[in-house]
């Protein structure tokens, strides 16, 4: 579909169709070190896991109370057992349990092999060495078997799997002291453009301060990414293709931003194509369509348009998912979810909008999103106070209130 409001002739490449391209050329890197587990929050994993013990690696109490054999317990009415000692978490009772006797236990602590119920302490009295038990008590309750949450030998962590918190506890679990994960990638991003200057500077008129590299900065904070702030670049070609050059040489991936239009001083698409590849160049998408996407040598390139909401709308759609994949990580997709609007939206046909919303829900879990108000690329107080995408397809031409649209939250929380 051609937007009518742009000066393109010919229909654009989608939101999908440049994921595809990218999806299709880029190749995760195979690079591997070795790293101990504290410093493993958030890489990807290279091989798969397995569990060299049974997690519990013995069998447990899941409660307070006392272990005993269910070959003891008299269903018609109450019984007394004597007191045989007591096991402790991390101080097991290691003698053998014999008819009549019962084992003071603590959650955690190891049951005693000849044991095979635990009846919590609530239930129970006793008196000096007797202690007494009610009626009808359950057996084979309160015992956590070895190997219930993990076999050993059985899986622990998917290769391909980005480490969270819970993974590296599991992991811990099992005594894992390192892991292997696939390299860190090596990103270089800078801005280009004559209007731009640094924060401390006194502002002055035609200029602007560079907030996109503080964007990109914060964007690119992971621990699977070594990431190089190189500044802000004059509209120089010569210059420009230089930066172009150098930082190919030491990077993975190069991030720029401006200079990707059609403007007299947009030189980024004609360097990448006389240095490099252009894969594509221009996109169906607001904000965001002069995006170039290509290689040099063997560095990927990616070309942002300069309006800041652009340079973090096509950043988090597209960039965000090759880096992933580029990272060796696992497929994965956000989370989309169905709200009801509340304010009108303006559209013309054409490109996906990724309109900016905040998004809320109810008490009794239903979905609401109004818009954060106007929608230009350079508002970037629409990203700050948003909490979510509208994702508006190529052929909406507009939103009424009470509609159903798809959302993408920036986060988990609301």
């Amino acid at each position: 579909m051609i937007d009518p409001c742009s000066i393109e002739t010919s229909p654009l490449l989608s939101v999908g169709g440049a994921l595809a391209k990218i999806e299709a050329d880029i190749q995760p890197v195979t690079a591997t070190e070795q790293v101990v587990l504290k410093s493993a929050l958030g890489r990807v994993l290279a091989e798969d896991i397995v569990s060299p013990i049974n997690i519990p690696y013995d069998r447990n109490s899941a409660m307070d109370g006392y272990a005993i054999s269910s070959r003891d317990i008299n269903t018609n009415q109450p019984f007394t057992l004597s007191l045989a000692g007591t096991s402790w978490a991390g101080k097991p009772y290691r003698e053998s349990l014999t008819s009549g006797q019962c084992v003071r236990i603590f959650t955690g602590a190891v049951v005693p092999n000849d044991a095979d119920s635990v009846i919590i302490q609530e239930q129970v009295h006793s008196d000096g060495e007797i202690v007494v038990f009610p009626a009808n008590v359950q057996a084979y309750r309160n015992i956590r078997e070895a190997g219930e949450d993990v076999e050993q030998g059985s899986l622990l962590c998917r290769r391909q799997k980005k480490l969270t918190p819970t993974d590296i506890g599991l992991l811990a679990a099992a005594g894992i002291y390192d892991v292997p994960v696939r390299r860190k990638l090596n990103i270089a991003f800078f801005s280009t453009g004559d209007e731009l200057i640094s924060i401390g500077q006194r502002p002055e008129p035609g200029k602007i301060y560079d907030s996109n590299r503080y964007a990109l900065a914060g964007l690119l904070t992971d621990p699977c990414y070594n990431a190089v702030d190189m500044g802000a670049i004059p509209d120089d070609r010569a210059l420009l293709e230089d930066t172009f050059k150098q930082a190919a040489e030491y990077n993975d991936v190069i991030i720029t931003t401006g200079g990707a239009s059609v403007g007299d001083a947009d030189y980024v698409k004609d360097i990448l194509a006389s240095c490099g590849e252009v894969n594509f160049w221009k996109i169906a998408i607001k904000p965001g369509k002069p995006l170039a996407f290509g290689k040099i040598g063997a560095c990927y390139f990616f070309g942002l348009p300069g309006n800041p909401v652009a340079v973090v709308v096509t950043f988090q759609q597209i960039v965000a998912k090759a880096l992933r994949q580029l990272s060796g990580a696992a497929v994965s997709k956000p989370l989309r979810l169905l709200a009801t609007c509340t304010t009108t939206l303006k559209k013309a046909p054409g490109r996906q909008e990724f309109q900016r919303g905040i998004l809320t829900q109810d008490e009794n879990g239903n979905f609401f999103v109004a818009s954060t108000g106007q929608q230009g690329s350079h508002i970037l107080s629409s990203m700050s106070q948003g909490n979510c995408y509208i994702i508006l397809s190529a052929e909406c031409v507009g939103v009424s209130s009470g509609e159903k649209v798809l959302v993408e939250p920036f986060g988990t929380f609301l």
